[in-house]
C-alpha cells in the first residue's frame, strides 16, 4: 500500500482546513467524522464532494481526512472545498484548469470588518438627534 498522501490548506473567513488525500477505498473524514455527519445542512457534502466530479476522478479511489477549525458551517464547508481542490491540483496539476474554471480554486477574500470608533458596528452609526 502506498502511504503517500497530498496536502492542500483552505480557509475562508476565520475558519482553517488542512486537507489529505491518499489512495484509498472512499472514506472521506472531518475532524474524525464522517463527513455527512460533520456537515449535516443539505447539499453542504455534496458540494464539498463534487470537486472530484469537475476533476473527473473516481472518489470511491481515494481517501481524504481533513482537520478544520474556526468559524461557522460555512466558513468550514468552503475552506474545506479550497484544500480539498487544492490537494487534488498537487496530486495531478492537469486538474487545474477545470477546477479553476469551476471556481474551486478561487480563495474567498471577504471576511469581518473591524469596528470603527464612534460607531456602533462597521458601519453603523448611532441615531442622529438635531437637539
Amino acid at each position: 500500500m502506498n502511504n503517500r498522501y497530498y496536502e492542500g490548506v483552505g480557509r475562508r473567513k476565520e475558519s482553517s482546513a488542512r486537507v489529505r488525500i491518499m489512495q484509498g477505498s472512499g472514506v472521506f473524514m472531518v475532524n474524525e467524522k464522517e463527513i455527512e455527519a460533520y456537515f449535516t445542512r443539505l447539499g453542504d457534502a455534496s458540494e464539498i464532494v463534487d470537486a472530484f466530479e469537475i476533476a473527473s476522478q473516481s472518489k470511491e479511489s481515494f481517501d481524504v481526512t481533513v482537520m478544520v477549525n474556526g468559524g461557522g458551517v460555512t466558513g468550514q464547508r468552503d475552506a474545506v472545498k479550497l484544500g480539498l481542490a487544492r490537494a487534488l491540483v498537487k496530486m495531478d496539476e492537469e486538474l487545474r484548469p477545470p477546477l479553476r474554471h469551476s471556481g474551486y480554486l478561487t480563495r474567498d477574500p471577504r471576511v469581518k470588518e473591524r469596528k470603527k470608533p464612534g460607531l456602533k458596528r462597521a458601519r453603523k452609526a448611532p441615531t442622529y438627534t438635531k437637539r
